[in-house]
């Protein structure tokens, strides 16, 4: 018997595991409108995110790049955190409890410097961009 098949518990679920492999049909970010803009306030659920560290990437990114298109140069971080609650959106992981990535725990270190466009690029985290490129891939 391995190590790792000794570290079990009952359930057959290896201890600090945090759930990183995805549900079935992947995991799912929600995007939340804080204007009240939308209905309930989600804008949309992004699906099929491969694992938790992925959907917790992408999650971060978008919350990021919506500060940034929130922040006008010369504003107080305080400002760009009003302008942001005002009319930013949030994201947050669908049933990833603990481990799934909260905007509450970095808003302060958002507002307070201007990211990079690394930091903002949620695009290139976006699952649809890879169904995409396998639909394109088809048509030929």
């Amino acid at each position: 018997m391995s190590d790792q098949a000794d570290d079990a518990d009952e359930s057959g679920e290896l201890p600090g595991n945090a759930d990183l492999f995805a549900p079935d049909g992947g995991w799912v970010v929600r995007i939340i409108d804080l204007s009240g803009g939308a209905e309930d306030n989600i804008v949309e659920e992004i699906k099929g995110f491969p694992n938790l560290i992925h959907a917790n990437a992408f999650a971060r990114a978008y919350v990021r790049d919506s500060v940034e298109l929130c922040r006008v140069p010369g504003m107080a971080p305080r400002e760009v955190l009003s302008a942001w609650f005002s009319f930013g959106e949030d994201a947050e992981v669908i049933d990833a409890g603990e481990d799934g990535w909260r905007s509450a725990n970095e808003l302060d270190d958002f507002a307070s410097r201007s990211a990079t466009e690394m930091e903002r690029d949620w695009r290139s985290l976006d699952p649809r961009r890879e169904a995409g490129d396998e639909e394109e891939e088809g048509e030929d």
